[in-house]
């Protein structure tokens, strides 16, 4: 039962910290909210935790057998999901701060995984700071960069 609630308790992290991550993408009215991010963290870390645990019966330095090359395999597989909300339409790109935070959830609940509990927590609240804090400032600088196109149209680069 100890190993039970020790492999456990990094996925229930992860879960923890893609809810709360998915919860702000959520809030934004984007396409992958709380319970894909959620999803995500919680496949990322059991694959983590199986490539750790799961392959004690393999002799260490067997040739052609590696378990943290899982790590590597769920980061290209998200890759694919975190493409799946990316849209271009009329010259703009949407999507690219959901995809970025699905690419980042799933590091996050790698780190769970590897047992790095603090790194992910700090991790997880600097992902929320930078896309909740920096949102306004986006907007902002968005705002006045159509203002001074409006003073000065046919500058170079336009």
């Amino acid at each position: 039962m100890d190993d039970f609630l020790t492999q456990l308790g990094p996925v229930a992290l992860a879960l923890l910290l893609g809810v709360l991550v998915g919860a702000e993408r959520e809030w934004q009215g984007k396409p992958a909210g709380m319970r894909t991010h959620a999803l995500i963290a919680v496949g990322a870390a059991l694959f983590v935790l199986a490539g750790r645990y799961g392959f004690g019966h393999i002799e260490p330095g067997t040739p052609g057998v590696d378990p943290a090359r899982i790590a590597a395999q769920v980061v290209t597989g998200v890759g694919f999901l975190g493409a799946g909300v990316i849209f271009f339409h009329r010259n703009l790109v949407y999507g690219m701060t959901t995809a970025a935070s699905i690419w980042s959830v799933t590091a996050i609940a790698v780190a769970c995984a590897a047992g790095l509990y603090w790194i992910a927590v700090a991790v997880a609240a600097m992902h929320l700071i930078v896309v909740a804090g920096l949102a306004p400032v986006e907007n902002w600088i968005a705002k006045h960069a159509e203002r001074r196109k409006e003073k000065h149209p046919g500058d170079v680069g336009e």
